[in-house]
């Protein structure tokens, strides 16, 4: 609740980095991921996928190209040694330096619609002015970092990455969260678990790698078919134009609960008395006060207000499915900021 009504601060430094060189760096990244590097300018970023020759889901990433010949890209800690490799193994040939940079610089993210109002007085560059998927480099606590403006919790926010801080040396990293846990004592601001994360992601209907999506996942299933630009060439691309024309066997749902009981990943979705699906995320929503979760059924199945049950160790409970994200968007996420009051970007 604090980050939905101030601010929260996460420590998300055991997510993947590597940094990317060279004059290839915009092609290697291109073949690699769904979404269109090529139209990135210095300090913009964008959230892609990677896949694999089947269309199947093998993470969902952050791309940022610092200047050119240099991008960034940030990807899930589960798949730090999968990634990686992936890169490297297609990498061959290609005239580009790839350094993982994980253990050598800390992440923060610092979420909520009060984070502008903590943040800026620790910085030169104006904060309000980054647009969502910006970054720019700036210095905070006498320590060089990167700040970039994207989130995974609905609200408006931005990711610190702490450079030259590996976690043999973490004092500058322990500088600059104190730094920040000291601006936004007086506005509410407090440090946040990854319990808390997962909560705030689901209400804002964000999926989860190894949850709500795996290698087995196609991006038009998982509704991410927004970030695959099929006008360009990339791994997994034909596999997907064919499931794209054909349309996808199953989708991913929304659900929320009648009562105050938790859908649980792995509870049976249950429709006119049949199995329909299974739910991938559950959660109890702090602001709906009831159960909340995301899962996948069949497409003829899958429309918002369809009534359905859950099966919750061994009896039926009410819900119906329902357009994330869970929370009202005129009060709570990134969009009710330009709204005068800040929406979600989870469906874009």
């Amino acid at each position: 609740m604090a980050v939905r009504n101030a601010a929260g601060i996460f420590d998300v430094s055991h997510m993947g980095r590597a940094i990317i060189r060279g004059n290839n760096s915009q092609k290697l990244l291109d073949n690699l991921s769904t979404n269109n590097v090529a139209s990135l300018a210095n300090g913009e970023g964008q959230y892609s996928l990677l896949c694999n020759p089947e269309g199947g889901i093998k993470d969902d990433v952050l791309v940022f190209r610092l200047q050119e010949g240099e991008h960034l890209i940030v990807y899930n800690a589960a798949n730090r040694s999968k990634d990686y490799d992936w890169i490297l193994s297609n990498a061959r040939g290609l005239n580009v330096d790839i350094q993982d940079v994980s253990d050598d610089v800390a992440m923060f993210a610092v979420q909520g619609p009060k984070t502008i109002s903590i943040m800026q007085p620790l910085f030169s560059i104006q904060l309000d002015a980054m647009p969502r998927f910006g970054c720019s480099w700036a210095q905070i606590a006498g320590t060089r970092a990167l700040v970039s403006r994207t989130g995974y919790t609905g609200e408006d926010g931005f990711e610190l990455f702490v450079w030259d801080s590996p976690v043999a040396k973490p004092e500058k990293a322990r500088m600059v969260w104190d730094r920040v846990l000291q601006a936004g004592e007086a506005y509410g601001l407090e440090p946040c678990g990854l319990g808390a994360r997962d909560v705030l992601r689901l209400e804002a209907g964000l999926c989860l790698y190894g949850t709500d999506m795996d290698e087995k996942t196609n991006p038009y299933e998982a509704k991410l078919g927004f970030v695959v630009r099929l006008d360009k060439e990339f791994i997994g691309k034909k596999r997907l134009q064919e499931i794209k024309e054909k349309g996808p066997l199953r989708t991913r749902i929304g659900l929320v609960t009648t009562k105050r009981v938790i859908p649980r990943h792995g509870f049976n979705i249950i429709h006119s008395a049949k199995n329909v699906g299974t739910v991938t995320s559950g959660t109890l929503s702090p602001i709906l006060n009831k159960g909340i979760a995301m899962g996948y059924v069949g497409p003829d199945v899958g429309r918002e207000g369809i009534g359905i049950e859950i099966e919750v160790r061994g009896r039926l409970e009410e819900g119906k499915i329902v357009k994330p994200p869970f929370y009202d968007p005129s009060k709570y996420g990134y969009s009710r900021k330009r709204q005068g009051t800040s929406s979600d970007v989870a469906n874009a």
